[in-house]
């Protein structure tokens, strides 16, 4: 990776530099989290995850919580929830939750929202560690999320701020099975799909919290869209194209 320019004149000058303030420069990534990335994105094989039989199909459901809706303008990462389903089943214990470093105050709405305070983000660990340690969690899976450009916005951006990698993986849309299965639907808001679905809302705008409920919407349309005769992921990216 490129040493940032302000880092090695520093180092020139200097002769060294305080590591916390090295890593903060480095946008809080380090080395060995960066050549996992960067080897992360290797091993991913898009293409093949299309082909895979819904029955077979293992994805990471996975919810982000942030300050606001433009990481480009500043918004952060608060936390990320994320919950296993295999083959259509969702594996409730087998979850990923962590709170992330914030810098600034958090706004009244997004506290009242989320529920999560300035103190508790104190002790988090940093972003750079928690999408490592999200990565790997999710590695070999299809990521899945509810209107999910909202996520893919926030992980490009951060993976590029803080590892300077493009952010590869295939995040597989809800609602592209929604609009399958329920043509005439034009419902948005997890709570209102989950509503429709007879799935109980809890802990609503807890990451862990809509990851599982986005978990539960995924396996009831997975079990829907393949009463419709479609198997795998490419049929669904067919069925949408027409």
């Amino acid at each position: 990776m490129r040493m940032n320019p302000l880092i090695q004149f520093m180092k020139q000058v200097q002769g060294k530099i305080n590591s916390s303030v090295y890593a903060s420069l480095q946008g809080q990534s380090s080395p060995q989290h960066v050549a996992f990335l960067r080897q992360l994105q290797k091993e991913l094989k898009v293409e093949e995850s299309l082909t895979i039989p819904f029955s077979d199909l293992n994805v990471v459901v996975f919810d982000l919580e942030t300050t606001g809706f433009f990481p480009e303008q500043g918004n952060q990462i608060l936390s990320i929830g994320a919950v296993r389903v295999q083959g259509g089943e969702v594996q409730y214990e087998d979850t990923f939750y962590s709170l992330a470093q914030c810098t600034g105050e958090l706004s009244t709405e997004i506290k009242d929202l989320t529920g999560i305070q300035e103190s508790d983000l104190q002790h988090a660990p940093q972003l750079s560690k928690v999408l490592v340690d999200f990565y790997e969690f999710a590695r070999g899976h299809v990521l899945v999320a509810h209107h999910a450009s909202h996520e893919k916005k926030f992980l490009q951006h951060y993976n590029w701020k803080l590892f300077r990698t493009q952010f590869k993986h295939r995040i597989v849309d809800t609602s592209f099975l929604l609009k399958i299965a329920e043509p005439e639907t034009n419902l948005v808001r997890l709570e209102d799909c989950c509503e429709l679905c007879n799935i109980p809302v809890v802990n609503r705008h807890h990451a862990l919290g809509d990851a599982k409920m986005t978990a539960e919407l995924w396996s009831i349309y997975v079990a829907r869209v393949q009463e419709l005769g479609i198997i795998n992921l490419r049929e669904v990216y067919e069925r949408l194209s027409r």
